[in-house]
């Protein structure tokens, strides 16, 4: 029998790595003749650095950057097995949990770090740069990012503005001469799974603000701040960009990533599928059973998480699903039309938050040595 694992991370508690170890011992331990493929996955979110690196031979780059609020942090970023891909996720800059919940304040947040990191793989000669953008700690529109990149951001004095939204605010103009001219040779992709516009009550503002410590009244002026950007944008760089599907994400970053650097946004599995070339393992071998996951499958699930990404690969081969996940939330019985066999959670008895996360390894194999039990009774 042919099994492939091919999972997301549960946040907090495995790794897509660890995940597909476990799969594989307790699948082991019922069919000890069993093929098991492991294929870590990630959907653009955390874990796709160490995805794709595991996948392609690649390897990890650290590096001390500026975080968000402009303390220095150890991030890192992946270059891949071709050695001229570098796949980066801004939070490991710029993300939340950098900043202490009694710090947070998306006026001041900037992203400038996540610019440095990409700064540093122009620097190690990668001409495509793949950059995951969620879990940002910033409302600035991208602009600390550019700024790391040679832009110039400068108010009516022709000094250079403040970090974060505050600084979008008091922005007059952009200067572009002392711009890195290698980013115009770089083909830059983002793993992009939300559709809000840049500004407006299904902004970044509105959507997002709150999470990043941002009040009712903040939220209005972060808004105006990314509308103000635009008009910025619109007159200097040409480009209109704040209702392209995904332009407030991260906080704007998408819209400042497609008006300066000519990204393309698209769907994290989909970044994440062709770049290692996944229907290949399914080409290449006569797969029975997929073996799938996250940490909470819900009615989200269906709007391209990886689950169902992967559920569309494996129909196309007439190949069964299982998911085996953390916890089953609402809506969780879509993804069953969207290719998903079978849901199994590892919780096995009433057990709070923590102690689930904490016995995620055993709870884990436990699912997946019954999952195989009864496949064997089936057989």
């Amino acid at each position: 029998m042919n099994i492939l694992v091919a999972p997301d991370s549960f946040k907090g508690s495995l790794s897509a790595k660890v995940f597909c170890d476990i799969a594989e011992k307790a699948i082991k331990s019922v069919l000890p003749c069993a093929k098991v493929i492991k294929i870590p996955l990630a959907d653009g979110g955390e874990g796709t650095v160490e995805a794709l690196v595991l996948n392609t031979g690649g390897r990890i780059i650290n590096k001390a950057v500026t975080g968000p609020l402009l303390e220095k942090v150890d991030a890192s970023f992946g270059i891949l097995g071709d050695g001229k891909t570098a796949i980066l996720e801004m939070a490991s800059a710029s993300g939340l949990p950098l900043v202490p919940e009694d710090k947070r304040n998306p006026m001041l947040t900037t992203t400038f770090g996540t610019g440095e990191l990409i700064r540093e793989a122009l620097d190690r000669g990668c001409k495509k740069i793949i950059l995951g953008i969620g879990g940002s700690a910033t409302n600035d529109g991208g602009a600390g990012m550019l700024q790391a990149l040679g832009f110039k951001l400068l108010n009516d004095k022709g000094e250079s503005i403040q970090w974060g939204a505050k600084g979008l605010l008091e922005l007059d103009y952009i200067d572009m001469d002392g711009v890195d001219w290698r980013i115009g040779d770089i083909d830059f992709l983002v793993a992009c799974d939300v559709d809000n516009p840049l500004y407006g009550e299904n902004g970044a503002a509105f959507v997002y603000g709150p999470q990043k410590g941002a009040n009712e009244d903040m939220v209005l002026v972060l808004d105006n701040a990314l509308r103000h950007f635009d008009k910025v944008i619109q007159r200097d760089i040409k480009k209109q960009v704040a209702y392209v599907p995904g332009s407030g994400a991260a906080g704007g970053l998408g819209a400042g990533l497609l008006a300066f650097l000519d990204a393309e946004l698209k769907p994290g599995f989909e970044i994440i599928m062709n770049t290692i070339n996944l229907e290949e393992v399914f080409r290449k071998n006569s797969i029975d059973l997929v073996i799938t996951g996250e940490g909470e499958i819900n009615y989200q699930t269906v709007s391209g998480k990886l689950p169902v990404g992967i559920a569309k690969l494996a129909k196309k081969y007439g190949v069964p699903v299982i998911a085996i996940v953390g916890a089953i939330g609402d809506g969780a019985e879509k993804v069953y039309d969207k290719g998903i066999d079978s849901i199994m959670s590892i919780i096995n008895s009433p057990m709070d938050l923590e102690k689930a996360m904490e016995n995620a390894p055993r709870l884990l194999e436990d699912t997946v040595y019954r999952v195989m039990k009864l496949i064997t009774l089936l057989d």
